[in-house]
């Protein structure tokens, strides 16, 4: 995934982009960037590696050489940015949130006429960023450039370019999957992903820019230089998952959502009849824990949290590149509370289900300790295929993903055939996929959200919602 924050004001900048670009440290593990304007002394820029250190203690010493009164930057997930580019357009800085599948024809287009180039990693990689701006340059002026990059693209991306004149130019990508709010102050405005990253440094939700809407931002106001289209695809997951609690998209507070959503689960098992005797529901932390809370209300089970994460040295149980390094600090961060455990039976309420990596090892621990039951539920349906415009669950084979793989287990190709029926626990072929996972796994049951389940808690119209790794439809 990725985060952005920009600034434009009347007075110094760089605090600000500073802390708004740290609330959205939760969103990106690799690196973080930072350019800020001033009408002096120009452009200054910094990229730090995050991988194994917070974006905070990198960028300290900056704040006492960084001086501006504009700036954006990002927490990134993929390449190093933002970038500096100089064209026919003039200088300018750029970050970018998105995915480009189609990366390899764009740059045999763009070599074509084989006076072009792109600068690449040792695997002959490009920075995305890098081709976004060489798409926006081939265009007379940057608002053209920005709809003719959207257009090609396939995926998304979201925009935030820095001009030499101070002033940001935003763009959300043309389907509006993520969010783009602006938020309003006495000395001018920020530009967030998350609508909470501001709120403690006294700006107040200004504005929520529409899909495919641009537009371009200085300290004295902020006006749309290309208007927002009708229709709407924002990433579900933002609610279930990737969104922080106290952030709003479309109106919808993340928390609340996973609160009702829980509820609703429970609502729909109480349907099925297949809602266990329980001691505790507890939520698998941290983001599970809310869909557990509204799960535990609506059940009328007592809330617990019979394991905690020791989070004080590793608080990102994905920040190691080594997929066995991340299994063993998942490991070493579950520490469980014996009196919650022991002779108990529980159930877990997890974000979500996608690999399945952690899970086995999850159970042998609570049954390690005593567990007597062991329930797993995920807050959302099962996840069917890899995204291809956020970068979420992406994958090189959908049978990576856990309820592909048990559905390739038991029917093999013949199942490719039937998986909107694997999603549904209603049908035979569903309620196959699900006790296949609970052998393989241990558990005394599990269940998933439905589709309806979810779009429901979230609230809005439901054709305004990308489902897509769910449901595989555009």
């Amino acid at each position: 995934m990725g985060g952005f924050f920009g600034v434009v004001s009347n007075k110094d900048c760089v605090v600000d982009l500073f802390f708004g670009l740290d609330y959205h440290s939760h969103l990106g593990t690799r690196c973080g960037g930072m350019v800020i304007h001033d009408q002096a002394d120009g452009f200054q820029r910094q990229i730090h590696s995050i991988d194994k250190t917070p974006f905070r203690t990198k960028f300290e010493k900056e704040l006492e050489e960084f001086n501006g009164t504009s700036g954006i930057g990002c927490i990134s997930d993929t390449d190093p940015q933002p970038l500096m580019v100089r064209s026919h357009l003039g200088i300018y800085a750029i970050t970018t949130v998105g995915i480009i599948n189609n990366a390899d024809a764009l740059l045999e287009n763009y070599f074509s006429d084989r006076s072009r180039q792109f600068m690449a990693t040792s695997a002959g990689k490009v920075n995305s960023t890098e081709m976004v701006a060489a798409l926006i340059n081939e265009k007379d002026d940057i608002v053209s450039g920005i709809l003719h990059a959207q257009d090609v693209i396939d995926g998304s991306v979201t925009i935030l370019l820095l001009t030499a004149q101070g002033e940001i130019i935003a763009a959300r990508d043309k389907m509006g999957r993520l969010p783009v709010i602006i938020g309003k102050n006495d000395n001018g405005y920020c530009v967030s992903f998350e609508s909470f990253a501001f709120q403690k440094m006294g700006y107040e939700m200004f504005y929520e820019l529409g899909p495919r809407e641009i537009v371009r931002m200085n300290a004295n106001g902020i006006g749309t230089i290309s208007p927002a289209g009708e229709d709407m695809k924002i990433c579900a997951f933002l609610w279930t998952y990737y969104g922080y609690p106290t952030s709003c998209y479309e109106g919808v507070n993340v928390e609340m959502m996973r609160c009702k959503n829980g509820k609703i689960m429970v609502r729909e098992e109480k349907e099925r009849g297949t809602l266990p005797d329980l001691d505790y529901v507890a939520g698998v932390p941290d983001s599970g824990v809310p869909h557990a809370i509204g799960y535990a209300s609506e059940s009328g089970v007592e809330f617990a949290r019979p394991f905690i994460k020791y989070t004080p040295t590793w608080s990102r149980s994905f920040m190691p590149t080594n997929q066995k390094v991340r299994n063993q600090v998942a490991k070493m961060k579950q520490i469980p509370v014996p009196e919650l455990i022991k002779d108990k039976k529980l159930l877990f309420v997890d974000d979500s289900i996608v690999r399945g990596t952690q899970l086995r090892e999850t159970v042998d621990f609570l049954y390690k300790s005593g567990a007597k039951e062991v329930h797993m539920r995920s807050a959302c349906p099962p996840i069917m295929y890899g995204c291809k415009y956020l970068n979420f669950s992406s994958s090189k084979s959908e049978n990576e993903l856990l309820a592909r793989r048990v559905i390739q287990d038991l029917e093999g190709s013949e199942g490719e055939k039937h998986i909107d029926e694997y999603a549904d626990a209603r049908t035979e072929r569903g309620k196959c996929m699900l006790k296949r996972i609970c052998e393989m796994f241990k558990f005394d049951s599990l269940g998933y959200q439905s589709l309806e389940g979810t779009l429901e808690a979230i609230g809005i119209d439901k054709d305004k919602i990308c489902t897509y790794c769910w449901t595989g439809k555009e």
